[in-house]
């Protein structure tokens, strides 16, 4: 069975948590037999087709973006070759110019999307996509929401829900760096003790202005492992805040990611609108086996987190609420690592990679099937 993932962006051009998703669920499936290949579009017009973790990665170059859509003349003809070529075309929603590439190029074969996100900023863009969306998720032939949660508060797909299922993102451990005992000692010399971490790009609707907010007035340790196009103004507010709780570390490696997430004490994660449709990083928190905080912004950081099982859940954009949850963690060890510990072993049992893959290949035999 020969499967090609089609998205805007993936390795080792960007590390966000949709191209974390396929990377997994590449790798995972071709432990089942799957041939699995992606196409995607880069800046990089010196190196095209590559070689990525055992998996072929197919490259068009990026012409132009519109409202962070990336637009490539190139990637019609390479999908048409390559998607002649699959028994199965798996998309990953959103992103407009591949509704547009389906019709295009004349797509003919079985295809599923999985639906990671509703489109949420730009509103008035949405509604001349609209037609074509709807066109497009009409002519498919199933769709895959990524939390019960998201599947019952998207109203996108609950118009489509006689072919719509619910498959969790799943991530397996043995993708992610082993334990380096020297970089934790050094990273312990230049940390707290105790602190909160929070992983991920420094974007609009990770509510780290809530978190700063929330940090004012307190004494416990929080390190922001990322960077974004939010960077200068999170730094400016800490500055004006007067913040020396809080400390901001940029990008770096997954090694050093890895490091983090072992010593830290929780992980927090204030994303305060729907955009953050599942929240990659606290399926890392929880294989790691650490206590989370999270907000209800009705998508899947409530199915990853439940709140009172593996670490709290508070209201969106309330620092009040935000700053009271650290607190209660930081000042209960027992009870952040009893959420730990559930947090882990509802990992163990519903978000493996493993488990994400089984159920995508079923639902591939199920396309197949005549």
């Amino acid at each position: 069975m020969k499967v090609l993932h089609f998205y805007r962006t993936y390795y080792p051009d960007s590390f966000g948590g949709v191209e974390q998703v396929i990377r997994q669920l590449v790798t995972a499936t071709t432990q089942l037999g799957v041939n699995a290949e992606v196409l995607t579009l880069t800046r990089n017009k010196q190196q095209l087709d590559i070689e990525f973790e055992g998996h072929r990665v197919y490259r068009a170059p990026l012409n132009f973006e519109i409202a962070s859509t990336g637009f490539s003349w190139a990637a019609l003809s390479k999908f048409k070759r390559l998607a002649a070529q699959a028994d199965i075309i798996h998309y990953h929603f959103p992103w407009p110019f591949m509704d547009l590439a389906h019709f295009l190029c004349g797509i003919k074969k079985p295809s599923i999307v999985t639906y990671h996100s509703d489109i949420v900023r730009q509103k008035q863009l949405l509604k001349i996509y609209q037609p074509l969306k709807r066109k497009f998720l009409q002519h498919v032939d199933r769709i895959v929401a990524t939390s019960p949660n998201y599947m019952a508060s998207s109203g996108i797909l609950n118009s489509f829900r006689d072919k719509t299922e619910v498959i969790t993102y799943g991530l397996e451990r043995k993708i992610y760096p082993q334990s380096d005992l020297g970089l934790c000692a050094q990273w312990q010399a230049k940390l707290p003790e105790k602190f909160f971490l929070f992983v991920g790009m420094l974007r609009y609707y990770k509510g780290l202005h809530v978190l700063l907010e929330a940090a004012a007035g307190t004494d416990i340790p929080i390190v922001i492992l990322g960077d974004g196009p939010e960077e200068r103004a999170l730094k400016e507010q800490a500055k004006i805040l007067g913040l020396r709780n809080v400390q901001f570390l940029g990008a770096l490696p997954d090694t050093d990611k890895a490091a983090l997430l072992m010593l830290c004490y929780g992980l927090v994660f204030p994303s305060h609108l729907r955009s953050e449709a599942f929240g990659i990083t606290l399926l890392e928190a929880a294989m790691y086996g650490k206590p989370m905080i999270s907000c209800e912004i009705g998508t899947g950081t409530s199915f990853v987190n439940l709140d009172g099982e593996t670490g709290l859940v508070v209201p969106p954009s309330d620092p009040t609420a935000l700053r009271q949850a650290m607190r209660t963690l930081f000042d209960n060890p027992a009870l952040a690592a009893q959420f730990g510990q559930q947090a882990e072993q509802r990992f163990e049992s519903l978000f493996t990679a493993q488990v994400m893959a089984q159920k995508y290949v079923q639902l591939y035999q199920d396309v197949l099937r005549p």
